[in-house]
């Protein structure tokens, strides 16, 4: 049995609502735009061009490897990603996760876009007494992954 966790993080875009949805969908291209940090090291063993529903790839970091697959594509609206994280050492299990992006309709008045980023989370039981850091990770990256996405896409 997982404990559930959504996490939910939105990021004003000055940006084309396609220009984003682009960013978001091209794995091939994150290498360009959003660089390595302590939870991610980069994304690799991509399925070859064009990403589509049933993409594969691959997420490294210390505290494990995320095996990730695209879910669903709708253009330019939404993306989701599967990517259960087999966490190091094997016995702690995987925690299970789910990464829904969505782009709106831009706004007329201000020319954005709000980028919303779902994290949905099936944390091992056994890892109970370390899901408040488990959560501020993932949060924590939801909002450098938005902000390094908006800083590309507005230029």
């Amino acid at each position: 049995m997982r404990a559930m966790t959504t996490i939910e993080r939105h990021e004003d875009v000055r940006a084309s609502r396609e220009r984003v949805f682009e960013l978001i969908a091209d794995l091939h291209g994150y290498d360009r735009w959003l660089p390595s940090s302590g939870d991610y090291r980069g994304t690799s063993e991509i399925s070859p061009p064009p990403v589509r529903v049933g993409t594969t790839y691959r997420e490294t970091s210390p505290s494990g490897v995320r095996t990730g697959v695209v879910t669903a594509l709708d253009p330019p609206r939404e993306a989701v990603f599967r990517q259960p994280m087999a966490l190091r050492p094997r016995f702690a299990g995987t925690i299970d996760s789910t990464v829904t992006m969505r782009v709106s309709e831009p706004d007329a008045s201000t020319g954005t876009v709000r980028v919303t980023r779902l994290v949905e989370l099936g944390i091992p039981r056994r890892l109970a007494l370390l899901r408040g850091i488990v959560v501020r990770r993932y949060a924590a990256e939801s909002e450098r992954m938005l902000r390094a996405l908006a800083s590309v896409a507005e230029d």
